[in-house]
């Protein structure tokens, strides 16, 4: 797997509990929306048993020169040092990795469900296919407990301006737990939502992003309806 050298550029609030960090894109680093990488911190300050490499997906696109990361904000030694770290500091890279990328090969709508911080490399996929009007159908189900924790809620919906064959769904779960208005679905994550925002189970190719339980709940869910296995792709994101 390929290693790069490069530069922190500077870190913002993605949500509440969440951020996003921004890195020069190196020279020759060339990667699919979907994919991910390897970060390394560098001689950091502190460190802890996990040591200094932790893995991301790339929430910035293809066609964009930088490479963005997400992830939401426990206090640990390697996000302490993340999120305090001075613009300029140098990190490593290595990849990209992983085949959670849309099949150009496949003409079926894809149906991108993503719980929290699942959505980012979604977000990589929706600015992508909006940079290159790509014809291809695409529905995302974001599924979070408020508007307050959905990393990059307000791009994500005002994408479907950019994109005529875009659409997003996006539930809260407990709404009585905000402050802020919603005026979308409120259910959780169930067969009856996934209907009643693609209209047809088993039409899509599905991507599956998010906490391990949920994409394997929804995984079970979709066998049951008769979604045939090699229809869906998965991608668990742990809460390192």
């Amino acid at each position: 797997m390929p290693t790069f050298e490069t530069e922190f550029l500077r870190g913002e609030e993605a949500a509440e509990g969440t951020m996003a960090f921004h890195f020069a894109r190196p020279a020759n680093f060339d990667f699919e929306a979907g994919q991910s990488i390897n970060l390394a911190l560098i001689d950091p300050p502190e460190t802890d048993a996990k040591g200094n490499r932790r893995t991301f997906s790339i929430a910035s696109a293809p066609f964009e020169n930088q490479i963005t990361i997400a992830t939401r904000m426990r206090d640990t030694a390697f996000k302490r040092v993340l999120k305090t770290m001075p613009a300029g500091t140098r990190v490593q890279l290595r990849g990209p990795t992983g085949r959670f990328t849309l099949d150009p090969a496949d003409a079926r709508p894809a149906a991108l469900v993503a719980g929290g911080i699942g959505v980012t490399p979604f977000l990589s996929i929706l600015r992508q296919a909006a940079h290159d009007v790509l014809r291809r159908k695409l529905c995302l189900v974001y599924s979070n407990r408020r508007p307050e924790d959905a990393a990059f809620l307000p791009e994500l919906i005002q994408l479907e301006g950019r994109n005529p064959n875009y659409r997003f769904v996006g539930t809260m779960t407990e709404m009585e737990k905000s402050r802020l208005p919603w005026n979308g679905e409120r259910r959780f994550l169930d067969r009856e939502l996934l209907a009643h925002a693609l209209g047809e189970l088993l039409a899509p190719t599905y991507y599956l992003a998010g906490p391990p339980g949920m994409v394997q709940g929804l995984g079970k869910l979709l066998g049951e309806a008769g979604v045939r296995q090699e229809q869906i792709l998965t991608d668990e994101f742990f809460g390192y």
